[in-house]
C-alpha cells in the first residue's frame, strides 16, 4: 500500500522532475543498460555448398536482417576473436559483438536510429564508432560508455559509411544535403573535425592512406587522390570505363581498384596504380566481380561475381591470375555481398539474402591459402603465396 500510494502521489519536484519521473528515468536507464549487454544464443549452422561442397557456416538467422559495415570499415577484430555487425533481431537495428568460438552475440547498443551500414571498429579493437540519428558516437567495448564525436548539420545525411584510418585515429566520411557533398576527417578520440573537400557532385568511399597523408575517394569521373586539406587533387589515370571500388595497398604505395571497361564485351578487372611512379597496370581480369577485397599481404583477392548464371564467391591468386570458386552467394545484389578476409587470412566472411533477409556467412580458408601475418611487413613485392 505504501508503495502504491507513493507511486500515485504527485510528490515534490526534484531539480525540475517529480519523484515519479525520476524513478522511471532511473528504471529506464537500468533496463537500457541491461538490454545493451544482453547475450543472444548462437545461431550458427553448417552446410555444404551445392556448387563446391566446401563447408560454409551461416552465422545469423535469415529470418531477420544482419549486416556487415560498408567497406572499407573494419568489422573483424585483429586479435580479439570477435565480429562487429548490425542486426534487427531485437526489433530495431542495433550493433552486436559475435564471439568467434561460441557464436553468442552480445548486444552493444540500444539506440534510437542506428544506421545499419555506418559503423566500424577503431583503435586497438577496444572501441567502435557508429551513426545514430545524425550523431557519430564512439563506444568503449569494456564498459560500453558512449560519447558523441560529431553531429551532422540539420538536413544533412551520411553518404555511405564510416571509413577508419589504418591506425584507427581518424574516421573519414562524406555528408550531403542533396546539393553539396562534403568530405570530413574526424579524430576518433576527441572529435576534432577537418574539412577536406566540398563539391556539387557526389563524393563517396573516402579512405586515408596508411600514413594518413592522402585521401583516396570516388567521384562520378573516377577515383581521385588529394591531400588532407584537399590540395593536389588529381584523378587516378584509369583506362576508359568506370571505377566501382578502390582501396590502398597495405604499404600505401599503390591503389587497387575494380575497373569496368567501357567496352561491353570486356571483363571487369582488378588494376593497380602506383601513385609514386605514376604507372597503372592490370592485376587480373575477373569473373565479373561486383565487389572485392584483398588479404593483408596483397597476395590473394576475393570477389563476388555479378554473373547471373554463376553467382559465386571466388578467390583470385595474384601470382597466377587464376580463380577458384568457393561457394554460391546467390544475393539479389552482388555488390552487397561485401566479402572480407580475417586479418590472418584464415577465414572469409560475406553476407547474402539468399535464404530470405540478409545473413552473415563464414568459410575456413586454411586448406586453400597460407595464413598471413597479423601485422604485415610494409612490402613483399606483391607476389602471392598459395598452396
Amino acid at each position: 500500500m505504501l508503495i502504491s500510494g507513493w507511486m500515485t502521489a504527485p510528490g515534490p519536484s526534484i531539480a525540475g522532475c517529480t519523484r515519479r519521473a525520476l524513478m522511471w528515468g532511473l528504471l529506464g536507464g537500468a533496463l537500457h543498460a541491461v538490454q545493451k549487454r544482453k547475450l543472444w544464443p548462437s545461431e550458427q549452422r553448417r552446410y555444404l555448398d551445392p556448387a563446391t561442397e566446401f563447408t560454409i557456416e551461416r552465422l545469423t538467422n535469415p529470418a531477420y536482417s544482419s549486416r556487415l559495415p560498408s567497406p572499407p570499415a573494419r568489422a573483424i577484430a585483429r586479435r580479439g576473436g570477435f565480429l562487429l555487425f548490425s542486426s534487427e533481431r531485437s526489433g530495431s537495428w542495433q550493433l552486436y559483438r559475435l564471439d568467434e568460438r561460441s557464436g553468442q552475440a552480445q548486444q552493444l547498443t540500444q539506440a534510437a536510429a542506428v544506421d545499419p551500414h555506418a559503423f566500424t571498429l577503431v583503435g586497438n579493437d577496444d572501441s567502435f564508432c557508429y551513426l545514430d540519428e545524425g550523431l557519430v558516437r564512439r563506444v568503449d567495448l569494456e564498459g560500453l560508455k558512449e560519447r558523441v564525436l560529431y553531429r551532422l548539420p540539420p538536413g544533412w545525411r551520411l553518404e555511405g559509411g564510416l571509413s577508419p584510418s589504418a591506425d584507427g585515429k581518424e574516421i573519414a566520411l562524406v555528408e550531403t544535403d542533396g546539393r553539396r557533398w562534403v568530405m570530413r576527417l574526424i579524430a576518433s578520440k576527441r572529435g576534432r573535425v577537418n574539412t577536406v573537400l566540398e563539391r556539387a557532385a557526389p563524393l563517396r568511399a573516402p579512405l586515408l592512406d596508411p600514413r594518413r597523408r592522402q585521401v583516396l575517394y570516388l567521384h562520378q569521373e573516377g577515383a581521385f587522390l588529394c591531400g588532407r586539406n584537399g590540395e593536389a587533387n588529381q584523378r587516378v589515370p584509369a583506362p576508359p570505363g568506370a571505377v566501382t571500388q578502390a582501396m590502398w595497398s597495405a604499404d600505401g604505395r599503390a591503389i587497387l581498384y575494380l575497373h569496368r571497361p567501357a567496352e561491353k564485351n570486356k571483363l571487369v578487372a582488378i588494376r593497380e596504380y602506383d601513385w609514386q611512379r605514376h604507372t597503372d597496370r592490370l592485376v587480373a581480369e575477373t569473373s565479373q566481380f561486383a565487389c572485392f577485397a584483398v588479404n593483408s599481404d596483397g597476395s590473394v583477392f576475393v570477389g563476388a561475381s555479378a554473373n547471373v548464371a554463376s553467382p559465386h564467391v571466388l578467390l583470385l591468386l595474384r601470382v597466377t591470375r587464376r580463380e577458384l570458386t568457393l561457394c554460391e552467394h546467390r544475393a539479389t545484389d552482388a555488390s552487397s555481398v561485401c566479402p572480407i578476409f580475417s586479418p590472418d587470412s584464415r577465414r572469409l566472411y560475406f553476407q547474402s539474402d539468399r535464404e530470405g533477409k540478409s545473413a552473415l556467412y563464414r568459410m575456413a580458408l586454411e586448406r586453400l591459402i597460407e595464413p598471413t601475418d597479423l601485422e604485415p611487413a610494409p612490402s613483399r613485392g606483391g607476389m602471392g603465396r598459395s598452396r
